[in-house]
């Protein structure tokens, strides 16, 4: 080691933390508006993989990349609107359709991608944000997709409609107190069949950045349970769309720190470095057991709850 080491290590990072975590943060988004509504969708894992296929496919076929990923968005938005409609039946429960909707999406993905894991398709370009400081590893490191661009957006969106606007009272309502929300005239099951599908939409999106950025191929071990740990960012980030960016730059980074030290020679413990987003998603379940604040802050109606 030199003593530039460290100052690569850290670029490293920043660079792994500003590409691992844009699917993080779509598949937040969406399972935090899932949630907000009262309803949880623990099969985003299977809407992330459906929705890298068929971005994947789609801009293979079309040679338009965006047209992937409005694809995937779509496909997210079919099988988050598939889990809507079948929790809204008496007596279902929604981790175990959840579960399910996981099994059947990673399912369909991997028999209809068979054919796309050799053939290269489009990929998305990217934004130099480090040009500027002459520093050629810096700049490789600050490219970003105008994906992430969209997410931090969205969050914004999402964050100021949740507290100003009356869609935003009546996805709240509805995830804190059914029966108020129906007293107002509210339909709750339109409402959450309307939030999981969107939700939907964002980790389909999330799932085309995989297989059109970074890693930018598609394969059937792309995810890596990223869907289900962004059940625990959004626990983590209690349940509020700009703490779910957060939370999402703090597990790409964790993501990153293993490909950041094999980058200047260091590989002992290689495998443990690479296990720390996983790490880091049980601590944060641990944690959060047994927090009050998220304790305070979690939507009434959540079936994990009750």
């Amino acid at each position: 080691m030199n003593d530039s080491t460290p100052l690569i290590v850290l670029i490293a990072i920043l660079g792994g933390a500003l590409r691992v975590s844009t699917p993080f943060m779509f598949v937040a988004l969406g399972e935090c508006l899932t949630e907000k509504s009262g309803r949880v969708n623990l099969g985003l894992e299977g809407t992330l993989v459906l929705g890298a296929m068929t971005a994947y496919a789609v801009s293979y076929h079309s040679g338009s990349p965006w047209l992937g990923v409005l694809a995937a968005g779509l496909a997210g938005a079919a099988l988050g609107g598939i889990h809507g409609f079948i929790c809204k039946l008496p007596k279902v429960n929604d981790v175990a359709v959840g579960i399910a909707m996981m099994l059947f999406g990673t399912g369909i993905a991997f028999f209809f991608g068979k054919a796309y894991i050799q053939p290269t398709a489009p990929r998305l370009g990217s934004i130099s944000l480090g040009d500027w400081t002459g520093n050629a590893q810096l700049a490789t490191a600050l490219q970003i997709n105008p994906l992430m661009i969209v997410g931090i957006l969205v969050a914004i969106l999402m964050w100021w409609a949740f507290a100003n606007t009356r869609w935003g009272l009546i996805v709240r309502m509805s995830g804190d107190s059914a029966p108020s929300a129906m007293a107002m005239g509210v339909s709750v099951d339109l409402v959450r069949f309307l939030a999981t599908t969107a939700g939907g939409f964002l980790a389909g999106v999330g799932g085309a950045f995989l297989s059109l950025y970074y890693p930018g191929s598609w394969n059937q071990g792309l995810s890596s349970g990223q869907g289900l740990m962004a059940v625990a960012l959004v626990i983590f980030a209690r349940w509020d769309p700009i703490r779910c960016v957060a939370a999402a730059f703090l597990f790409g980074a964790t993501g990153a720190i293993g490909p950041a030290l094999q980058s200047v020679g260091v590989t002992q413990g290689y495998y443990f470095f690479n296990a720390a987003p996983y790490i880091l998603t049980l601590f944060i379940m641990i944690a959060s057991a047994g927090s009050k604040k998220a304790g305070r802050d979690v939507p009434g109606e959540l079936s994990i709850i009750k």
